[in-house]
């Protein structure tokens, strides 16, 4: 997969390209808006066309020289990156994508950006809860804003239809999206401004644009949407990529990330009855051999399979208690549900014909299970996909080079196995933009 993004100015472009790379993206800022691109072996580009506060028909020139460089390249996603505040030459430069791009080209401008306090909601933008006309950027002295109301500010600007959608439907969820931007679309709409008001909203905007036939989506925005856009896009992309999600922490944190977890992936989850585990060693063997056989079925209908042992309804075993029966220490019981986890993770790795872009494990104990079971000598840390919660790769052994995230029962809120399964699904990005 390949992706340009056109960019007003350099900072912008940087950030966004920043996004990129941290999906996996070999992500490189041009400065030379044209000039050709020097290497193919970046997969993401982000041009700088110095035209934020350049004169309309130099804006318009500009855009028009850096597209012309990637007629060749073979582009799959054009992106339009706009200020975060809505400054500069907007409509002119939506404008001249669309024109280049054809006429199934439709743009979508979503000028949220909610981690820097960015908000759209009845098409107006809001900085930190104000309108963008009644902060600093009223002042700027090359192109002051008199406007908050974002179509009214592209119009000024655009010889293209401007329509908007509401945050009433986008809180409706990405079918009812879909169904506003198919009717736009089919009233002769080439920009389309959409209100956001989360991150989770963005995703589902991105999440509409994917399905709308016959069209060519321009994502036009300060970043968030452009990095939803290519995940949605890559995982569209790549059904045959697979995670493995294990956990075997059962506490009321893990309790309630999977709940969320479930609630965004729809995932059907196989459930372990630990008990097994605790007893003999066929019943063990048993269990294992049934839960992999089932996540292997699970695996061919949806790109996330969930290995528990939080069983909706069922008390938690009282390893105490089943150790005194046994004469045995409750560590050592402990440690066979570990075990049991691991070896069942193990197993539908080797025996998934899919590719497995990662595999994430939550309890520290069956990281540690895992790693003894498939051989590892440990594993190569890489990022931190949020405190606490580590992103990494196995060395040596039977998963050797296998992208694993771990994480602590405690760890985390209640997106933190969502955000994991999302980070090592986007692992695949680099294998798939390399084809």
């Amino acid at each position: 997969m390949k992706i340009v993004v056109i960019a007003d100015d350099l900072t912008g472009a940087n950030a966004t390209g920043v996004r990129l790379t941290k999906q996996g993206f070999q992500a490189t800022t041009m400065v030379y808006y044209d000039r050709a691109i020097p290497s193919s072996l970046m997969d993401a580009v982000c041009v700088d066309t110095d035209s934020r506060y350049a004169q309309h028909d130099i804006a318009k020139e500009r855009v028009e020289k850096a597209l012309a460089h990637f007629q060749d390249w073979e582009a799959d996603v054009f992106c339009k990156r706009i200020d975060s505040t809505v400054r500069g030459n907007i409509g002119i430069e939506i404008d001249t994508m669309l024109q280049s791009l054809g006429e199934k080209s439709v743009a979508i401008v979503v000028a949220s950006f909610p981690e820097s306090g960015r908000i759209t909601s009845g098409g107006y933008l809001l900085v930190n809860g104000v309108p963008v006309q009644q902060t600093d950027v009223a002042k700027d002295p090359v192109t002051p804003l008199t406007e908050s109301y974002i179509p009214t500010i592209i119009k000024k600007q655009s010889e293209f239809p401007v329509t908007h959608i509401g945050l009433e439907d986008v809180l409706a969820g990405k079918d009812r999206l879909l169904e506003k931007m198919q009717a736009h679309v089919a009233d002769g709409s080439r920009i389309i401004v959409v209100d956001a008001v989360t991150n989770e909203e963005i995703e589902d905007i991105a999440q509409a644009m994917l399905h709308l036939e016959d069209v060519t989506c321009i994502p036009a925005d300060p970043g968030p949407l452009t990095a939803a856009y290519a995940r949605a896009y890559i995982k569209q992309h790549s059904s045959q990529n697979k995670v493995i999600m294990t956990v075997g922490s059962v506490t009321s944190n893990s309790k309630m990330q999977m709940k969320y977890l479930l609630e965004k992936t729809k995932a059907n989850p196989i459930y372990v009855d630990a008990n097994h585990f605790v007893r003999d060693t066929i019943a063990w063997e048993k269990e294992i051999s049934r839960v992999v056989q089932e996540a292997l079925l699970e695996m061919e209908k949806k790109e996330i399979v969930i290995v528990t042992t939080i069983v909706p309804g069922v008390e938690q075993l009282d390893l105490k208690k089943i150790a005194k029966e046994q004469n045995v220490h409750q560590d050592y019981l402990a440690k066979r549900i570990a075990d049991g986890l691991a070896k069942i993770t193990r197993r539908i790795h080797e025996e998934s014909e899919h590719t497995i872009n990662g595999i994430f494990s939550c309890g520290g104990d069956i990281t540690a299970s895992l790693c003894s079971v498939s051989g590892a000598t440990g594993i190569k840390l890489k990022d931190e996909v949020m405190p606490l919660i580590a992103y990494g790769q196995f060395i040596d052994g039977h998963l050797d080079g296998m992208p694993i995230i771990t994480k602590g029962g405690m760890a985390g809120d209640k997106k933190a196995m969502y955000k994991s399964f999302q980070h090592l699904l986007m692992q695949g990005s680099k294998a798939i933009t390399q084809k």
